[in-house]
């Protein structure tokens, strides 16, 4: 039987009957400007976060979150255990390097090879000594078309690290761009496409490169649902239709991507589970069945963590009647 690697030790994959968030943060600390907006400080922002998980356990069944906070984002491994213990939902930690404005100086001009090691390393040890294990890789970083040459090593560095011990890699592609510059980055390291999800794809426009990294195998996440500021939900619900009706349901994971702690109910965002309470009943409203959503939302993300290549249910008909309108809403830059 298959296991996870939460922040609690192994998980089978049989444990996990409800629905998962493929990417989120739970513990965070993205400031460079000092107005800590970009903050989920454990020392008081803890309860809020524990309190809206345990919620969405009761009201959805939540069994998963993929906090994909890693070096230099203020990963704390013992908050995310925490957490998971008094929310009652799973948590799989991460490690890896964000996109090149955080970038650590570890990174600097550390060759690949030495990356690597360090990567694997957390992955066989623990993260910072604590002996937590991280279950997935990300989330990786890069802006632009094409990642600078600091943000190919840490990719490099993590794919090399995902063929060598088994995990999956999550990337954060700036506003959806260079998705296919990532793919053919990691892939060329002879890293399956399958244990790759292309990150932010929900900003980026352009249902041809969301159906061609579909068609490659890579995972498609569409996991910045409720960020109205980037992206109408409109927008979003347009595109992932789109991807659908292309066949490509087996390929997609959906998530909030909680990264400031005005998201968070407590402070009047949206949350954690705007993906559940607004999103997902738009979707079924435009033609959306209940088993796929039951695989974008558990199935996949239990694939795409595992390594999984198939699922008996992904042949399912994924034709969409309906035509939402578009809503389009022109975003800012992504944090």
């Amino acid at each position: 039987m298959p296991h996870l690697t939460t922040v609690a030790g192994p998980l089978p994959v049989s444990a996990v009957r409800g629905p998962a968030l493929s990417h989120e943060h739970l513990v965070l600390d993205l400031d460079r400007t000092g107005d800590g907006a970009a903050v989920l400080d454990p020392k008081r922002h803890l309860s809020a976060v524990t309190s809206e998980l345990a919620a969405l356990r009761a009201g959805f069944g939540l069994s998963l979150v993929i906090d994909l906070t890693c070096r230099g984002m203020g990963r704390d491994p013992r908050a995310l255990a925490r957490i998971a213990e008094e929310s009652g939902v799973a948590v799989v930690a991460s490690t890896g390097w964000y996109y090149e404005p955080f970038h650590p100086d570890e990174i600097g001009g550390t060759p690949v090879g030495q990356l690597t090691a360090t990567l694997v390393q957390e992955i066989t040890d623990g993260l910072d000594s604590t002996g937590i294990r991280p279950g997935v890789l990300g989330e990786i970083g890069s802006h632009g078309e094409r990642p600078s040459e600091p943000e190919s090593r840490a990719l490099l560095a993590a794919a090399h690290a995902a063929v060598a011990t088994g995990l999956s890699v999550a990337t954060h592609a700036q506003l959806g761009r260079g998705g296919l510059a990532q793919l053919g980055l990691l892939t060329g390291t002879g890293l399956a496409p399958h244990r790759i999800c292309l990150g932010h794809q929900d900003l980026l426009d352009d249902p041809a490169v969301h159906r061609e990294l579909a068609a490659s195998g890579a995972y498609v996440a569409f996991d910045t649902v409720g960020k109205e500021s980037y992206q109408s939900d409109g927008t979003r619900l347009r595109l992932l239709l789109a991807l659908l009706d292309a066949g490509h349901a087996d390929r997609v994971l959906l998530s909030c991507d909680i990264s400031r702690h005005a998201y968070l109910e407590s402070e009047g965002g949206q949350g954690y589970g705007h993906l559940f309470r607004s999103f997902l009943p738009m979707a079924r409203a435009a033609g959306v069945d209940d088993e796929l959503i039951d695989l974008m939302t558990r199935r996949n993300p239990l694939r795409f963590l595992t390594g999984a290549e198939t699922d008996t249910a992904a042949d399912t008909d994924t034709h969409i009647d309906g035509d939402p309108d578009p809503d389009a809403d022109p975003g800012t830059e992504e944090i």
